[in-house]
């Protein structure tokens, strides 16, 4: 356990060094203006910004785009006993959230928009859809998760932002917010491809991020990089953002993790590389062996290693085992 403490350690000092400032403002995340800095800090302080609720774009729940939606739904083929149906028109819906108290569902995309989508009525069809927090400029708010206490984390490309008890102030365009974190990936590091995250709280009440890299294979000069923060793994850290670690090493791009319930296992997807045909190589369906573990993984696009460390679900078998081609790997420990 101490050579753990101490690994992770080092990683999180490394990534601080690799730092470096961007070179421009056309990254998919530029720092924020003085004043946003301004409206962020009304905002955690409890004061109003002035925005007004016209501000708060809605989405219009009838019409073409939901009759179109509605009918390509009726080509979908489903299990018996089991039906679908059309819940609520959210235009670029990524990744969704469920409040725990109100019944609001908070989404997430890749452009620059939160969306809370409410069901006032309980009849399982959404009534309104507006923008969550429109005084807040974001950026690729993808991932969003939950803790069992109501506080709303949306992590964009390079900043992860929390918003105590979203569910009641959703309504007004003013919600109380706070900075997790003001960097993900050293600035030199934002790519616009594999930038969106996601998240989930665990069950040590930590936040857990997937953080993609952008390459089919990185280079070779960026390992050590890459290793020390993460890129290509899933990092997590405290809910204030402290004591940030690497928990995962060697995934190309998970866009989606979760804990399986009652178990401290972590599941997530990994998106394998590009250009190589529809299914080759196939996409993975990973869990870590157990939670609070630093896994090291081997294994770039190219050689495609086997994981000991990790159990994979794939589409479709292969004729042969990834492992005999590939050193094993195992957990640093």
């Amino acid at each position: 356990m101490k050579r753990i403490l101490a690994l992770t350690t080092a990683l999180t000092l490394s990534c601080a060094v690799y730092a470096q400032p961007a070179s421009g403002p056309s990254g998919p995340q530029a720092a924020p203006s003085a004043g946003q800095t301004e409206t962020i800090n009304r905002l955690n302080d409890m004061h109003a910004t002035g925005t007004p609720l016209s501000s708060q774009v809605a989405v219009p729940q009838t019409g073409r785009t939901a009759d179109r939606l509605r009918e390509e739904l009726k080509s979908i083929k489903l299990p018996p006993g089991f039906k679908i149906d059309l819940y609520a028109v959210v235009p670029d819906a990524r990744h969704m959230v469920v409040g725990n108290n109100a019944g609001v569902v908070f989404v997430g995309t890749r452009k620059d928009k939160v969306w809370a989508v409410t069901d006032r009525t309980r009849a399982r069809v959404a009534d309104d859809v507006k923008q969550f927090a429109p005084p807040v400029a974001m950026r690729n708010p993808n991932g969003i998760c939950m803790s069992k206490d109501g506080v709303l984390y949306v992590v964009e490309s390079n900043r992860v932002l929390s918003f105590a008890a979203a569910e009641f102030f959703y309504e007004t365009p003013d919600v109380p917010v706070q900075v997790v974190s003001e960097e993900i990936v050293p600035p030199s590091e934002l790519s616009y491809n594999h930038s969106a995250r996601v998240c989930r709280i665990g069950p040590d009440n930590k936040l857990y991020i997937s953080v993609g890299q952008p390459y089919n294979v990185p280079p070779v000069s960026k390992q050590d990089l890459y290793n020390a923060c993460g890129i290509g793994g899933i990092i997590r850290m405290d809910r204030d953002g402290k004591n940030r670690e690497v928990y995962a090493r060697g995934i190309r791009n998970s866009v989606g993790i979760d804990f399986k319930p009652g178990t401290n296992e972590l599941w997530f997807t990994d998106n394998q590389v590009d250009g190589m045909g529809d299914d080759t190589p196939p996409e993975e369906l990973n869990k870590t062996p157990n939670q609070g573990r630093i896994l090291a993984f081997l294994g770039t696009a190219a050689a495609m290693c086997g994981r000991r460390s990790i159990k994979a679900r794939r589409r479709r078998p292969t004729s042969h085992s990834r492992r005999s081609n590939c050193r094993r790997t195992s957990p640093i420990s």
